[in-house]
């Protein structure tokens, strides 16, 4: 098997890897390129391509992270993980910890964790490689990544969100929320929304910001303002799952993305819901629109003249 077939065969365990260190798809699969880099110049064939490759994209994914941390401390307003399409990385075995190491709220969760915690934890308890395959990945002894895994362990269960783990109920209830939300229905969407429930958006300061909002029916309210505006410039509500989650792509008329839509769904409620409107994390979902544009517009449609 040659390099490029063996790096290949192990692209989606290293862009899996990667995104759950960084909450980001862009600095992700820059991180994977980064590694094949080292790969492809390696003057000796490793012995396990697995080991070498999953250590290598480890350390630079630490790299780009501690860089990262800088970077969103001044961050306008909430930061959030750039929305995730699908995982390309499926392991049936360990389908349940990939799932809820994906979610929007674990990934925020890992944000309050050390590089290395975060490191250590995303290997150990979502990959399940031994102590030994962590240490060599961060370059730390294996007592000292069993120190690491503790302390994270703990942080990340003192915060561990819950989800529903019907699957199907998740999904109908989010189709009826996004029948109400097209509808503008807000007794519809108030019964569908947990008294305290929370709306928080990731603007980055380059979009309208939705967000701040608390209780099922202020959010109601609003949700319920957006979406006939928006409907009728011809923005389309395009119920997608994201990071494992239910939630929704809002397209302009020209197919163009103006904001992504996830929801933590819990007993039966929406717990909370989460928007990214930041172009910069949209522009792999696809060709992005001027969000402050398509907000003027729909604006304009709720007065007349």
């Amino acid at each position: 098997m040659s390099r490029v077939e063996e790096f290949e065969g192990l692209r989606p365990l290293l862009f899996s890897i990667a995104y759950r260190i960084l909450g980001s798809v862009s600095e992700a699969e820059d991180a994977v390129q980064e590694t094949w880099l080292r790969f492809e110049t390696s003057p000796a064939r490793p012995e396990s391509a697995k080991a070498f490759l999953s250590a290598v994209v480890t350390r630079v994914s630490i790299d780009v992270l501690r860089s990262a941390r800088v970077r969103r401390e001044a961050y306008v307003g909430p930061w959030f993980p750039e929305p995730l399409l699908a995982d390309p990385y499926q392991d049936p075995e360990r389908s349940a910890e990939l799932a809820d190491s994906l979610s929007t709220a674990a990934l925020l969760l890992l944000e309050r964790l050390s590089p290395l915690e975060r490191a250590v934890f995303v290997l150990r308890e979502v990959f399940a490689f031994d102590f030994g395959e962590v240490a060599a990945a961060v370059g730390r002894s294996e007592a000292a990544c069993r120190q690491l895994a503790v302390r994270a362990r703990r942080h990340m269960d003192e915060g561990r969100p819950r989800f529903d783990a019907d699957r199907r109920g998740r999904q109908e209830l989010a189709a009826r929320f996004f029948d109400a939300f097209r509808d503008g229905d807000v007794d519809g969407l108030r019964a569908l929304l947990a008294a305290d429930v929370h709306m928080a958006g990731d603007a980055g300061g380059k979009a309208p910001q939705w967000g701040g909002i608390v209780g099922a029916e202020r959010v109601a309210r609003v949700l319920a303002a957006i979406a006939p505006p928006f409907l009728r410039i011809g923005g389309v509500v395009e119920p997608r799952e994201l990071n494992g989650e239910p939630g929704a792509i809002l397209r302009d008329r020209g197919g163009r993305v103006v904001n992504t839509l996830t929801l933590d769904v819990l007993d039966g409620r929406v717990q909370a819901i989460r928007t990214v409107l930041n172009p910069d994390k949209l522009a792999h979902v696809g060709p992005v629109a001027d969000a402050w544009a398509v907000t003027r517009e729909a604006y304009r449609t709720r007065r007349p003249g």
